[in-house]
């Protein structure tokens, strides 16, 4: 069934049979049919060279043979049995999530999102501090839920009018636009400091939990100064809060060297959630806790699709190859690679790129409209231009920020200098491309 058909037709009955609400990249939006470690193939047979990975998802590689065999293995004995009875997958997940994850995490529960994940650690948060209200970032992304929405902050991405009142949302360490017109490291991190008197003004004076991504991801990749989250941490725990680390999208190596994001900056968080990468593609979400903490939950509770022995099983494949081939120790080389390649763009086409940011393979850049004349206004219509290029030339990127002008450049973990090089050689015939006077009127 559907063999044979273009993008175009796939895309015709997308609109058709999908919400509208569902979005699509690229002007005509390519169906992707197939992949193999860093390369996907679309329905028209194209390939592509893929520097999204699913949304920082796919973290080894597109169809692993190894979490495949793993999957196939655990298909042909059983594929489903819920939360109701424990299962020797989900079991060893958990023991292998509580020995990579720092500080004293220890306990889990499953889902099949980072929606849920972040759902569960609220809800055990609240049960924990007898508190109700949380602190979340300008910027962050939570997911799809109406608590979701409610602790992310884009308004394109809070998609009903009624939202959960118990979330107040502190200023952003967004050094490149800083909200209090300050320069680091002279602003002593007044955004951390501001915290207090966001949770003194707006809260009852007792807080549940303070909820963050080491690095913004639909954000555009915002990397906050060093000394953020410790000043930031210390006053939530002040008034009565705990630490939920999100590493939906920073987690397991992304960051380069360490397993998760929130290692390089020195806080052990007493929650965090993870799903993406976590499984290469597969769907599942993951909730751990401090023992302590995860025991103050009393009520019942269970996940009809959480802790899936198949999900799980590609879990335990996946983490199995990302330590025993080193990947966090690859993220870095290969981003330091990855990084120079984008700084020296930024050299090169100092007009557009305002902004090179990032941590390992998770990388960056801000599109504005004169940076060299001092203009940082957001440019999303370059955005959008530089898509249509790199689309053309074979490579496929995401996008993200307030404003859709940011680059997200995040390939599998498993990719090599050469396709660093060749991803950077494609950027750089686009950005050219950019500077032609043609693009230039559509931009003006």
């Amino acid at each position: 069934m559907g063999a044979n058909r273009s993008s175009a037709e796939i895309k015709k009955e997308h609109d058709q049979y999908l919400f509208p609400s569902v979005i699509n990249y690229y002007k005509e939006p390519i169906a992707l049919e197939s992949g193999k470690g860093c390369y996907v193939t679309d329905a028209d047979g194209n390939e592509y060279l893929d520097f999204f990975g699913g949304i920082l998802t796919v973290s080894i590689g597109h169809a692993d043979d190894r979490v495949n065999k793993a999957v196939i293995a655990q298909m042909n004995r059983i594929g489903h049995i819920s939360t109701l009875y424990p299962n020797i997958q989900m079991v060893e997940l958990a023991k292998r999530l509580a020995r990579i994850t720092p500080g004293k995490l220890q306990k889990c529960f499953f889902t099949t999102s980072g929606t849920e994940a972040d759902e569960t650690a609220v809800m055990i948060a609240q049960a924990f501090t007898g508190s109700s209200e949380v602190i979340a970032l300008r910027h962050g992304y939570s997911g799809r839920s109406l608590l979701a929405q409610s602790l992310t902050a884009h308004a394109a991405w809070r998609g009903t009018q009624t939202q959960v009142a118990a979330v107040k949302h502190a200023i952003n360490p967004y050094c490149y636009r800083c909200p209090l017109g300050l320069k680091y490291p002279d602003c002593e991190i007044k955004c951390a400091l501001d915290i207090e008197e966001l949770i003194q003004t707006t809260t009852y004076g007792n807080v549940a939990a303070f909820l963050a991504e080491p690095i913004q991801g639909v954000g555009g990749f915002i990397v906050p100064p060093k000394e953020y989250f410790k000043i930031a941490v210390e006053i939530i725990r002040k008034y009565g809060g705990i630490f939920i680390c999100d590493e939906v999208q920073t987690g397991f190596g992304r960051t380069g060297t360490k397993m998760f994001g929130i290692e390089h900056f020195g806080v052990d968080p007493e929650i965090m959630t993870m799903a993406k990468g976590i499984a290469n593609g597969l769907p599942l979400g993951a909730t751990i806790a401090t023992g302590e903490v995860a025991d103050a939950f009393k009520k019942l509770t269970i996940s009809t699709f959480g802790g899936n022995p198949i999900s799980c099983a590609a879990a335990n494949a996946t983490l199995e190859i990302i330590e025993k081939d080193d990947l966090p120790r690859h993220s870095e080389a290969t981003g330091k690679r990855l990084r120079k390649g984008l700084q020296e763009l930024a050299e090169k086409h100092p007009k557009l790129i305002g902004d090179v940011r990032g941590m390992g393979l998770m990388q960056a850049i801000e599109l504005v409209v004169d940076e060299q004349a001092g203009d940082r206004t957001p440019n999303p219509a370059a955005t959008v231009a530089l898509f249509e290029e790199t689309k053309k030339r074979g490579l496929l990127i995401g996008k993200g920020g307030l404003h859709g002008n940011v680059i997200r450049i995040s390939p599998p973990m498993t990719v090599s200098e050469t396709q660093v090089k060749d991803a950077i050689g494609i950027l750089d015939e686009s950005f050219a491309a950019l500077e032609t006077k043609e693009v230039q009127k559509t931009l003006a």
